[in-house]
C-alpha cells in the first residue's frame, strides 16, 4: 500500500507525517533560510561602503527565493512517492509548496490545503489521521 502524506509547512521548517500499513512515520526538514539582513530601524546610511555591508534588496530577495526553492524541492523529494498529500500551514508557504508540486506535475496528488497555525507534532499527526480517516 502506498503512503498518504500530510505536510505542515512554514518558511522555517516542514513536519511531514506519513501514514500507511498501520504505521506512522514523521520527518522534519529545516529550511535554513536566514532572515533578510537590513539596517536597524532609525539608523542612518552607513556611508559610501554601506552597499558592501548590507546586500541590495534584489540580491537579498534572489537569495531568499533560491533558498526557499531548494527547501521546497527537498520536501517534494521526500513526499514524491505518496499517493495523496494534505498540505497544512499558517502562512504563504503552503501555497508556495502547492505551486511547486504543480510545477513538478504532482498537483493531482494534493487532496487538500488547510490554514492551521502553529500546532504540536502530535496535533499535526492527529489532524492528518483525521483527514484521511485512518
Amino acid at each position: 500500500m502506498k503512503r498518504k502524506a500530510g505536510v505542515w509547512v512554514d518558511h522555517r521548517k516542514a513536519i511531514i507525517v506519513f501514514l500507511g500499513d498501520e504505521k506512522q512515520e514523521i520527518k522534519h526538514i529545516n529550511s535554513n533560510v536566514e532572515k533578510q539582513t537590513q539596517r536597524a530601524v532609525g539608523s542612518r546610511s552607513g556611508g559610501k561602503f554601506e552597499s558592501q555591508i548590507v546586500p541590495s534588496d534584489d540580491r537579498q530577495q534572489s537569495e531568499f527565493t533560491e533558498h526557499l526553492n531548494t527547501y521546497y524541492n527537498n520536501i517534494i523529494a521526500c513526499i514524491r512517492d505518496a499517493e495523496s498529500i494534505l498540505i497544512l500551514g499558517p502562512g504563504e508557504a503552503k501555497g508556495e509548496l502547492k505551486k511547486h508540486l504543480e510545477s513538478k506535475k504532482l498537483g493531482e496528488l494534493i487532496v487538500g490545503v488547510e490554514t492551521i497555525d502553529n500546532i504540536t507534532e502530535p496535533q499535526i499527526a492527529a489532524k492528518v489521521r483525521e483527514f484521511f480517516k485512518l
